[in-house]
């Protein structure tokens, strides 16, 4: 679980990267749009590159999302009957990651749906020119809450995800454990304001 999740957490931080790129004009996010297509080319026939990490992905979804079931499973087997009296001593994003996990779940289905094959795209998906997709879904009330939503949901699940895959990989330590709950509150909200951003932009007309 912890080596999956580190691995999605390596594409968030690649995918933001790239996506901040709207803001710097229609041109270059669709040259870089263009690029992840054509990335280890001429080496690499077209979107073999791009497969290829899609592949890795997907195999890290369903790694985790069959972990997180077998721990769940081990948590009940342990301990089949409940506590009479819980302490609160867990974060709020302990408690939900869960619920979380579900939700970014479904927004990935959505997402994909969305903005790669247009299936639900709103304002007629246009094939080849992603910067105005990204303006279009953003354009929409239900389009924004749902990113949002969701986006709130991946700073919780890195926040919590991230201190508790250093635990497991031998990383944290006493001495270490400030720093890593630093680290993980830093790089969540990051993330978090980062991914945000675009919406919001695209709302306040920054990105049009």
């Amino acid at each position: 679980m912890a080596v999956s999740g580190l691995i999605m957490l390596g594409y968030l931080v690649a995918h933001v990267a790239g996506n901040l790129k709207v803001f710097f004009g229609p041109e270059e996010f669709n040259e870089y749009a263009h690029w992840l297509r054509v990335m280890g080319a001429p080496l690499l026939h077209h979107e073999w590159a791009l497969w290829a990490v899609r592949i890795v992905l997907v195999a890290a979804v369903v790694a985790h999302a069959v972990s997180a079931y077998q721990l769940s499973r081990r948590d009940i087997g342990a301990r089949p009957v409940g506590y009479v009296h819980r302490r609160r001593r867990t974060s709020y994003a302990t408690r939900t990651m869960r619920w979380g996990g579900i939700i970014l779940a479904l927004f990935i289905v959505w997402h994909v749906l969305d903005l790669t094959t247009g299936t639900v795209h709103t304002g007629g998906f246009e094939e080849g020119k992603p910067y105005q997709n990204v303006v279009d879904t953003f354009s929409t009330w239900y389009g924004n809450v749902i990113y949002i939503v969701a986006m709130l949901a991946v700073g919780l699940h890195v926040r919590h995800g991230f201190w508790s895959a250093a635990q497991t990989l031998g990383v944290g330590n006493a001495r270490r454990e400030r720093l890593l709950r630093t680290l993980a509150d830093g790089l969540a909200l990051v993330l978090t304001a980062a991914f945000v951003s675009i919406p919001v932009a695209v709302m306040t007309g920054v990105v049009s």
